[in-house]
Protein backbone atom coordinates (compact mmCIF):
# COMPACT_ATOMS: atom_id res chain seq x y z
CA UNK A 1 0.00 0.00 0.00
CA UNK A 2 1.23 3.24 -0.97
CA UNK A 3 1.89 5.89 1.64
CA UNK A 4 -1.00 8.51 1.76
CA UNK A 5 0.78 12.40 0.74
CA UNK A 6 -0.36 15.79 0.17
CA UNK A 7 -0.81 17.90 -1.74
CA UNK A 8 -2.62 15.61 -4.28
CA UNK A 9 -1.24 14.90 -7.77
CA UNK A 10 -2.58 18.16 -9.82
CA UNK A 11 -5.09 16.08 -12.01
CA UNK A 12 -6.25 14.22 -9.17
CA UNK A 13 -5.69 10.75 -10.14
CA UNK A 14 -3.38 7.94 -8.07
CA UNK A 15 0.14 7.55 -8.77
CA UNK A 16 2.12 3.80 -9.45
CA UNK A 17 5.40 3.07 -9.08
CA UNK A 18 7.36 2.45 -11.87
CA UNK A 19 6.37 2.56 -15.81
CA UNK A 20 3.34 2.19 -17.44
CA UNK A 21 -0.20 3.53 -17.20
CA UNK A 22 -1.67 4.05 -13.93
CA UNK A 23 -4.97 3.80 -12.41
CA UNK A 24 -7.95 6.25 -13.91
CA UNK A 25 -6.61 10.47 -13.28
CA UNK A 26 -10.30 11.61 -12.95
CA UNK A 27 -13.43 10.91 -10.66
CA UNK A 28 -16.44 12.60 -10.38
CA UNK A 29 -16.25 16.26 -8.47
CA UNK A 30 -18.20 16.63 -5.74
CA UNK A 31 -21.45 18.98 -5.85
CA UNK A 32 -21.10 22.52 -5.29
CA UNK A 33 -22.24 23.59 -2.46
CA UNK A 34 -25.96 24.62 -1.98
CA UNK A 35 -27.67 27.79 -0.71
CA UNK A 36 -27.99 27.68 3.23
CA UNK A 37 -29.30 30.06 5.83
CA UNK A 38 -29.40 31.03 9.14
CA UNK A 39 -32.04 30.80 11.15
CA UNK A 40 -32.30 32.29 14.64
CA UNK A 41 -32.99 30.24 17.37
CA UNK A 42 -34.90 30.83 21.13
CA UNK A 43 -31.33 29.72 23.04
CA UNK A 44 -30.17 33.03 20.82
CA UNK A 45 -27.12 31.09 18.70
CA UNK A 46 -27.71 31.64 14.96
CA UNK A 47 -27.20 28.11 13.17
CA UNK A 48 -26.63 27.49 9.36
CA UNK A 49 -29.55 25.49 8.06
CA UNK A 50 -30.40 23.39 4.12
CA UNK A 51 -34.12 21.99 3.80
CA UNK A 52 -34.29 19.89 0.67
CA UNK A 53 -37.23 17.95 -0.62
CA UNK A 54 -41.11 18.51 0.18
CA UNK A 55 -43.58 17.74 2.20
CA UNK A 56 -44.10 15.60 5.22
CA UNK A 57 -42.79 14.27 6.97
CA UNK A 58 -39.80 15.90 7.88
CA UNK A 59 -36.37 14.67 9.21
CA UNK A 60 -33.83 16.58 10.83
CA UNK A 61 -30.53 15.45 10.18
CA UNK A 62 -27.37 16.26 13.13
CA UNK A 63 -23.58 15.46 12.31
CA UNK A 64 -20.73 14.30 13.49
CA UNK A 65 -17.13 16.14 14.78
CA UNK A 66 -15.38 18.49 12.51
CA UNK A 67 -18.46 17.25 9.67
CA UNK A 68 -21.30 19.33 8.47
CA UNK A 69 -24.08 19.48 5.93
CA UNK A 70 -22.26 18.32 3.05
CA UNK A 71 -21.27 14.83 4.83
CA UNK A 72 -24.44 14.68 6.38
CA UNK A 73 -26.95 15.05 3.09
CA UNK A 74 -25.75 11.58 1.33
CA UNK A 75 -27.99 9.52 4.30
CA UNK A 76 -31.08 11.45 3.27
CA UNK A 77 -30.94 10.87 -0.69
CA UNK A 78 -33.79 7.76 -0.26
CA UNK A 79 -35.89 9.65 2.46
CA UNK A 80 -39.23 10.93 1.78
CA UNK A 81 -40.64 14.49 2.45
CA UNK A 82 -38.20 17.11 3.93
CA UNK A 83 -34.49 16.74 5.13
CA UNK A 84 -33.30 19.24 7.45
CA UNK A 85 -29.43 19.49 7.58
CA UNK A 86 -27.93 22.35 9.79
CA UNK A 87 -24.42 22.90 11.32
CA UNK A 88 -23.83 22.51 15.12
CA UNK A 89 -22.59 26.06 16.77
CA UNK A 90 -19.03 25.97 16.08
CA UNK A 91 -19.06 24.21 12.33
CA UNK A 92 -19.72 26.53 9.34
CA UNK A 93 -21.14 29.40 9.36
CA UNK A 94 -23.04 28.75 12.61
CA UNK A 95 -22.28 30.63 15.54
CA UNK A 96 -19.77 30.05 17.76
CA UNK A 97 -20.54 31.22 21.64
CA UNK A 98 -18.24 31.32 24.10
CA UNK A 99 -17.47 28.15 25.43
CA UNK A 100 -16.71 25.30 26.67
CA UNK A 101 -19.60 23.80 25.58
CA UNK A 102 -21.30 20.35 26.74
CA UNK A 103 -23.72 17.60 25.13
CA UNK A 104 -26.88 19.84 26.55
CA UNK A 105 -25.96 23.00 24.32
CA UNK A 106 -25.55 20.67 21.06
CA UNK A 107 -28.71 19.34 22.06
CA UNK A 108 -30.12 22.50 22.15
CA UNK A 109 -29.24 23.18 18.90
CA UNK A 110 -30.77 20.35 17.43
CA UNK A 111 -34.16 20.43 19.42
CA UNK A 112 -34.23 24.27 18.09
CA UNK A 113 -33.76 23.35 14.48
CA UNK A 114 -36.54 20.35 14.58
CA UNK A 115 -38.59 23.00 16.02
CA UNK A 116 -38.28 25.32 13.76
CA UNK A 117 -38.76 23.08 10.99
CA UNK A 118 -41.26 20.94 12.01
CA UNK A 119 -39.42 17.83 12.56
CA UNK A 120 -40.80 14.34 13.39
CA UNK A 121 -38.12 12.00 12.87
CA UNK A 122 -34.02 12.46 13.47
CA UNK A 123 -31.21 11.60 12.68
CA UNK A 124 -27.82 11.32 14.53
CA UNK A 125 -24.05 10.17 13.21
CA UNK A 126 -21.33 10.17 15.58
CA UNK A 127 -21.49 13.32 17.66
CA UNK A 128 -25.08 13.92 16.64
CA UNK A 129 -26.22 10.55 17.85
CA UNK A 130 -24.68 11.87 21.54
CA UNK A 131 -26.58 15.00 20.62
CA UNK A 132 -29.95 13.50 20.19
CA UNK A 133 -29.62 11.18 23.26
CA UNK A 134 -29.68 13.92 25.47
CA UNK A 135 -32.20 15.91 23.84
CA UNK A 136 -34.40 12.61 23.94
CA UNK A 137 -33.51 11.79 27.50
CA UNK A 138 -35.17 15.71 28.33
CA UNK A 139 -38.10 14.96 26.00
CA UNK A 140 -38.11 11.26 24.85
CA UNK A 141 -41.13 11.39 22.96
CA UNK A 142 -40.18 14.42 20.69
CA UNK A 143 -39.36 11.98 17.85
CA UNK A 144 -41.39 8.98 16.37
CA UNK A 145 -38.82 7.47 14.23
CA UNK A 146 -34.62 7.88 15.02
CA UNK A 147 -31.67 6.54 13.54
CA UNK A 148 -28.54 6.58 15.02
CA UNK A 149 -25.64 5.87 13.03
CA UNK A 150 -22.00 5.20 14.09
CA UNK A 151 -22.83 6.42 18.16
CA UNK A 152 -19.20 7.62 20.05
CA UNK A 153 -20.21 7.29 23.47
CA UNK A 154 -23.14 7.01 25.96
CA UNK A 155 -22.82 7.58 29.96
CA UNK A 156 -18.97 7.23 29.36
CA UNK A 157 -16.73 9.69 28.02
CA UNK A 158 -15.00 9.08 24.27
CA UNK A 159 -11.60 6.46 24.50
CA UNK A 160 -7.96 7.86 24.24
CA UNK A 161 -7.10 7.03 20.52
CA UNK A 162 -10.73 9.09 19.69
CA UNK A 163 -9.63 12.10 22.08
CA UNK A 164 -6.33 12.32 20.08
CA UNK A 165 -7.87 12.45 17.02
CA UNK A 166 -10.37 14.66 17.63
CA UNK A 167 -7.79 16.85 19.35
CA UNK A 168 -5.41 17.37 16.44
CA UNK A 169 -8.32 17.63 13.77
CA UNK A 170 -8.53 20.84 16.31
CA UNK A 171 -5.05 22.13 16.56
CA UNK A 172 -4.51 21.16 12.75
CA UNK A 173 -7.25 23.01 11.76
CA UNK A 174 -6.59 26.17 13.86
CA UNK A 175 -3.29 26.77 12.68
CA UNK A 176 -4.62 26.32 8.90
CA UNK A 177 -2.20 23.17 8.17
CA UNK A 178 -3.49 21.94 4.74
CA UNK A 179 -1.06 19.00 5.07
CA UNK A 180 -1.49 18.18 9.01
CA UNK A 181 -5.82 18.23 8.75
CA UNK A 182 -5.82 15.47 5.48
CA UNK A 183 -3.75 13.58 7.08
CA UNK A 184 -6.71 13.83 10.17
CA UNK A 185 -9.50 13.40 7.51
CA UNK A 186 -7.55 10.70 5.59
CA UNK A 187 -7.64 7.88 8.21
CA UNK A 188 -11.38 8.03 8.25
CA UNK A 189 -11.13 6.69 5.19
CA UNK A 190 -10.78 3.32 4.07
CA UNK A 191 -6.54 2.57 3.35
CA UNK A 192 -8.01 0.95 -0.26
CA UNK A 193 -9.57 4.90 -1.11
CA UNK A 194 -7.38 6.78 -0.29
CA UNK A 195 -5.06 7.86 -3.43
CA UNK A 196 -8.34 7.27 -5.50
CA UNK A 197 -10.25 10.09 -7.15
CA UNK A 198 -13.14 9.54 -5.85
CA UNK A 199 -11.13 9.42 -1.76
CA UNK A 200 -9.20 12.96 -3.21
CA UNK A 201 -12.71 14.59 -4.39
CA UNK A 202 -13.39 14.37 -0.76
CA UNK A 203 -10.61 15.24 0.93
CA UNK A 204 -10.44 18.55 -0.81
CA UNK A 205 -14.00 18.96 -0.12
CA UNK A 206 -13.63 18.55 3.69
CA UNK A 207 -10.60 20.49 3.64
CA UNK A 208 -12.19 23.18 1.74
CA UNK A 209 -15.05 23.85 4.38
CA UNK A 210 -12.52 22.86 7.57
CA UNK A 211 -9.80 25.53 6.28
CA UNK A 212 -12.69 28.14 4.75
CA UNK A 213 -15.31 27.69 7.91
CA UNK A 214 -12.75 26.54 10.91
CA UNK A 215 -13.89 24.86 14.02
CA UNK A 216 -14.31 26.77 17.26
CA UNK A 217 -12.17 26.21 20.14
CA UNK A 218 -15.55 25.90 22.28
CA UNK A 219 -15.41 22.18 20.64
CA UNK A 220 -12.38 20.86 22.43
CA UNK A 221 -13.79 19.80 26.12
CA UNK A 222 -16.24 17.66 24.23
CA UNK A 223 -14.44 14.66 23.76
CA UNK A 224 -13.85 14.44 27.28
CA UNK A 225 -17.95 14.73 27.96
CA UNK A 226 -20.28 12.08 28.17
CA UNK A 227 -23.56 12.51 25.94
CA UNK A 228 -25.98 11.44 28.99
CA UNK A 229 -25.52 11.15 32.87
CA UNK A 230 -27.82 7.91 32.73
CA UNK A 231 -27.98 5.64 29.59
CA UNK A 232 -30.76 4.10 31.72
CA UNK A 233 -32.69 7.35 31.51
CA UNK A 234 -33.38 6.66 27.21
CA UNK A 235 -35.65 3.74 28.22
CA UNK A 236 -38.56 5.99 28.53
CA UNK A 237 -38.02 6.50 24.60
CA UNK A 238 -40.85 4.44 22.97
CA UNK A 239 -40.26 5.44 19.33
CA UNK A 240 -38.39 3.17 16.75
CA UNK A 241 -35.34 3.15 16.39
CA UNK A 242 -32.99 2.30 14.25
CA UNK A 243 -28.81 1.85 15.75
CA UNK A 244 -25.92 1.13 12.91
CA UNK A 245 -23.03 -0.11 14.27
CA UNK A 246 -19.23 -1.05 12.37
CA UNK A 247 -17.25 -4.26 13.54
CA UNK A 248 -13.55 -2.78 13.98
CA UNK A 249 -14.48 1.14 13.86
CA UNK A 250 -12.12 2.09 16.78
CA UNK A 251 -13.52 5.52 17.24
CA UNK A 252 -17.11 4.29 16.91
CA UNK A 253 -17.08 1.16 19.10
CA UNK A 254 -19.81 -1.47 18.67
CA UNK A 255 -20.20 -1.73 22.11
CA UNK A 256 -21.66 1.55 22.38
CA UNK A 257 -24.19 0.91 19.72
CA UNK A 258 -24.91 -2.57 21.61
CA UNK A 259 -25.55 -0.60 24.64
CA UNK A 260 -27.94 2.16 23.57
CA UNK A 261 -30.25 -0.02 21.49
CA UNK A 262 -30.07 -2.39 24.48
CA UNK A 263 -31.55 0.09 26.51
CA UNK A 264 -33.95 1.63 24.12
CA UNK A 265 -37.55 -0.37 24.17
CA UNK A 266 -38.10 -0.09 19.87
CA UNK A 267 -34.23 -0.48 19.04
CA UNK A 268 -33.41 -2.71 16.23
CA UNK A 269 -29.27 -2.92 16.38
CA UNK A 270 -27.61 -3.78 12.57
CA UNK A 271 -24.00 -4.38 12.38
CA UNK A 272 -21.62 -4.09 9.73
CA UNK A 273 -18.43 -6.43 9.49
CA UNK A 274 -16.15 -3.77 8.56
CA UNK A 275 -15.70 -0.18 9.30
CA UNK A 276 -15.93 2.49 6.68
CA UNK A 277 -19.11 1.48 5.57
CA UNK A 278 -20.15 5.44 3.91
CA UNK A 279 -17.54 4.13 1.33
CA UNK A 280 -17.98 0.09 1.49
CA UNK A 281 -21.66 -0.27 1.40
CA UNK A 282 -22.61 3.10 0.76
CA UNK A 283 -25.77 1.94 -1.30
CA UNK A 284 -26.85 -0.88 1.34
CA UNK A 285 -26.32 1.84 4.02
CA UNK A 286 -28.71 4.17 2.46
CA UNK A 287 -31.34 2.04 1.36
CA UNK A 288 -31.81 0.71 5.38
CA UNK A 289 -31.62 4.15 6.23
CA UNK A 290 -34.39 5.39 3.80
CA UNK A 291 -36.71 2.17 4.11
CA UNK A 292 -36.43 2.60 8.12
CA UNK A 293 -37.50 6.63 8.12
CA UNK A 294 -39.90 5.66 5.11
CA UNK A 295 -41.85 3.34 7.03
Amino acid sequence: MRAFRWPPPPDGGPRTCGPGPGAPRTGRPPLPDPDTELVDTPHGVRLERLVTGVGDPVTVFAHGFGNGIATTRPFGSGVNGRKVFFQFRGHGRSDAPDGPWSYLDLARDLRAVADLSGATRAFGVSLGAGALCRLLVESPDRFDRLVFFLPAALDRPRGPLAHARLTELLAAVEVGDASAVAEVVSAEMPSAVRNTPAGWAYLRQRLDHLLRDGLAAGLADLPGQVPVPDAGALAAVTAPALVIAAEGDDLHPVKVAEELAAVLPGATLHRYARPGVLWTERADLRGRISEFLNG
